[in-house]
């Protein structure tokens, strides 16, 4: 469990920059379609994001989409909060399990980027001792690159900003 809490704020950092990207990527043209992929190259597919536990990445989907939707309509309608509440819990439910969906989906674009050879190799590889940690170790070695990261940033933001005022007194101007 410890483990879900350091991938957390990464897997936050990289959803968020996912869904920040989603206007930019609506705008371009549509993508070719995927290669139909073989049904052994989806399994191989699915058997590496099932160990990989991609799942948790999205487990909450419908229910944060239907609250956000629900907030959103909340706010044009504050006289139907009661309405919208109960209504909230009728959706959800109907809905469930729809988050599968991203699974599948996942699993058809791994299918359609690595040959079915490919897919098994990387099986392999996972269930390998180096790619068994891999798995164990890498979500926090994505954590600990991002804290790197963020102080770096930090860090460089604080020499710019020195720059700049040194730059600007050569000018006359504190700031």
């Amino acid at each position: 469990m410890k483990s879900l809490f350091r991938i957390l704020p990464a897997a936050s950092l990289m959803l968020g920059l996912a869904l920040a990207a989603i206007p930019a990527i609506a705008q371009q043209p549509a993508a070719p379609a995927a290669k139909p992929a073989s049904p052994a190259a989806i399994a191989a597919a699915k058997e590496i994001l099932a160990m990989k536990n991609a799942s948790q990445m999205y487990q909450n989907a419908v229910p944060n989409i239907v609250a956000q939707t629900k907030d959103s309509l909340l706010q044009a309608n504050l006289n139907y909060q009661k309405d919208l509440n109960e209504v909230a819990v009728i959706v959800a439910q109907s809905l469930a399990g729809r988050e599968k969906e991203i699974g599948e989906g996942m699993a058809q674009v791994y299918a359609s980027e690595f040959t079915e050879q490919e897919l098994k190799d990387l099986v392999t590889f996972y269930k390998s001792p180096l790619g068994q940690k891999l798995l164990a170790n890498e979500p926090k070695a994505v954590q600990l690159s991002m804290s790197y990261m963020n102080q770096w940033a930090q860090n460089f933001a604080e020499t710019v900003n020195a720059q700049f005022r040194a730059e600007m007194r050569k000018r006359g101007k504190q700031i």
